[in-house]
């Protein structure tokens, strides 16, 4: 009989931060051994962050990687903890080409004591790694205290065959796969029926564990989980959130015990928490304290506004209320009353002395005038930027990306768009969900996400609301014309919206969505609009994907495209 305790330490590591990433890795393992774990199980790519890019091609960097693959091991012996099992993930090298290699490696009794590269290199979606990494060819059991682990690397449960139907013919007593999965809606439940059919091939129980934590235009959730070998779950790690959990195998017990099982979260606190976590973490990462945004008193700038309240602090906060002739009394007066909900810095600068100024030297018109307006915020919001060492932050949502409802070089303006992956209708789902939140009593900066492990509830909202109602009600508008409304230039989100995740999401060409029952029309405009906007995206800064195809990282098409079916 062989029982071992394994310890799922679901971390949120940097690139190319091998120092902090390692002393991570010592402190969770001490904690680990603490917890008497024999085994502690870290994410993909521990060691040097992920996804590494072409930084994994810089042979200084594998050494410098690989350097401290062996430092960590020796300082683990050190501090007693030799004994102790701890796989991580880092960057290897394949000798016979010189490229680089996705390995894991495990550290015990002061050694790399074994090795494995991954099988599977995805090159689809947002993954590049068949171009970058050279494959493994072996799969690897290791002996562990009596039991025999086998292991596998992401993407290798993903594909039938490799090192898995290997795998599944030694015995094991484990799967053991470690994860850089990024977050998209609905990718939980997937992940879990994967890893039942792959317990079932192996018949045995499979530890899933992921990575926690944004990177770039990447959030990775967590949600680690266990199942057993009849596929009932048995652990599961929190979502968005860094973890230890343990779980105890016994090779002599038909039904494995279970540990700790967190509850689901609601499907619009999934999106609210990633796109918050995604900006929290941009900023953690390059180093920014504080965003600087336009406040409209519409409700994307409103939601943007209550995010970045959530990431960094409604103090770290600088709103710009820039109204010009067209501005609603009831746009000014949301947008101030949005800035007191969350404790923002507030300031107006009107924007029509500028206006002026330039309209006396370029007397535009029509669309050219309304762009000017939304160029002029863009400069004032970049002097924020500037002046005060902030990130800027857009405020545009995927409706509008896809249309090219935006003005480059104005409203586009910023470094980093933390709704750029939302339709306008799941905007307004996920700002109800918010103030549902709030009065339920989550304050600013109370969600359950990376650096808020404690559980503190926030900052108190007053009034127990942190988006305007009447933002969340009112129809929307850019008011840069008198009476405008955005159904006069687009379809109604409602509809729009549908057409846009059948022509994005799911690829339908024009006959696909006469079929889907859109009227032609309707079609028409939108694929018109859509296939237009290309080169505005391509200027549009990054920002968290939370969807199945995001602009950007996952749908790429010319610029310059005739293709209109």
């Amino acid at each position: 009989m062989t029982q071992l305790r394994f310890a799922l330490a679901q971390i949120d590591t940097c690139v190319g931060a091998l120092d902090a990433n390692a002393a991570k890795v010592l402190d969770f393992s001490r904690k680990a051994a603490q917890g008497n774990a024999q085994v502690v199980v870290f994410p993909e790519m521990t060691l040097t962050g992920y996804p590494i890019e072409d930084l994994a091609l810089r042979r200084t960097f594998r050494q410098a990687a690989w350097d401290k693959a062996n430092e960590l091991a020796a300082q683990l012996r050190v501090e007693g903890l030799g004994e102790l099992f701890v796989v991580v993930g880092t960057v290897g090298t394949d000798h016979t080409t010189s490229k680089p290699r996705n390995r894991l490696v495990v550290l015990h009794e002061g050694v790399v004591w074994a090795g494995y590269d991954k099988h599977f290199l995805p090159n689809y979606g947002v993954f590049d790694e068949f171009r970058i990494f050279s494959a493994g060819d072996r799969s690897v059991t290791l002996e562990m205290n009596g039991a025999r682990i086998g292991v596998a690397v992401c993407e290798d449960i993903w594909q039938d065959g490799g090192p898995v139907a290997d795998l599944a013919t030694k015995s094991i007593d484990v799967l053991l796969t470690i994860n850089g999965s990024p977050y998209e809606e609905g990718k939980t439940h997937t992940r879990f029926e994967l890893a039942q059919r792959r317990a079932a091939e192996v018949n045995a129980p499979v530890i899933y564990l992921n990575q926690v934590g944004g990177q770039d235009d990447l959030v990775f959730d967590g949600g680690s989980f266990v199942v057993d070998a009849d596929g009932e779950l048995l652990e599961r790690s929190p979502m968005f959130m860094e973890d230890l959990t343990f779980w105890d195998f016994d090779s002599a017990a038909d039904h494995q015990t279970k540990a700790r099982i967190v509850p689901e979260l609601d499907k619009d606190e999934e999106i609210y928490t990633a796109c918050v976590l995604g900006l929290k973490d941009y900023m953690a990462k390059n180093r920014f304290t504080g965003v600087t945004l336009g406040l409209s008193g519409g409700i994307d700038s409103a939601l943007v506004a209550a995010m970045a309240a959530d990431a960094c602090g409604g103090e770290n906060v600088w709103g710009i209320s820039m109204p010009s002739m067209y501005s609603s009394d009831g746009s000014k007066d949301d947008a101030a009353d949005l800035a007191a909900n969350i404790g923002a810095h507030y300031e107006v600068q009107p924007i029509e002395p500028l206006f002026n100024a330039y309209q006396k030297q370029l007397n535009l018109e029509g669309v050219s005038a309304e762009n000017l307006q939304a160029r002029i915020r863009g400069v004032i919001v970049m002097a924020s930027s500037n002046s005060r060492g902030l990130l800027a932050v857009a405020t545009g949502n995927k409706s509008e990306l896809a249309c090219g409802y935006s003005t480059i070089y104005g409203d586009a303006v910023g470094g980093y768009a933390p709704i750029k992956d939302l339709l306008k209708t799941r905007v307004w789902e996920v700002s109800r969900w918010r103030n549902k939140a709030a009065a339920a009593g989550v304050g600013i900066g109370g969600l359950n996400i990376v650096g808020n492990e404690n559980g503190s509830s926030g900052v108190p909202l007053k009034s127990g609301v942190m988006i305007p109602v009447s933002s969340i009600e009112k129809a929307p508008s850019a008011e840069l014309r008198p009476g405008q409304k955005d159904s006069d230039s687009l379809p109604e989100y409602a509809l729009l919206d549908k057409v846009l995740a059948a022509y994005i999401e799911h690829a339908h060409g024009r006959a696909d969505l006469l079929a889907d029952g859109f009227d032609a029309a309707t079609v028409d405009t939108v694929m018109r609009l859509v296939d237009r906007a290309e080169w505005k995206r391509r200027q549009y800064p990054l920002g968290p994907k939370v969807t199945a195809l995001a602009f950007g990282r996952d749908r790429r098409l010319p610029v310059t495209n005739a293709f209109r079916e």
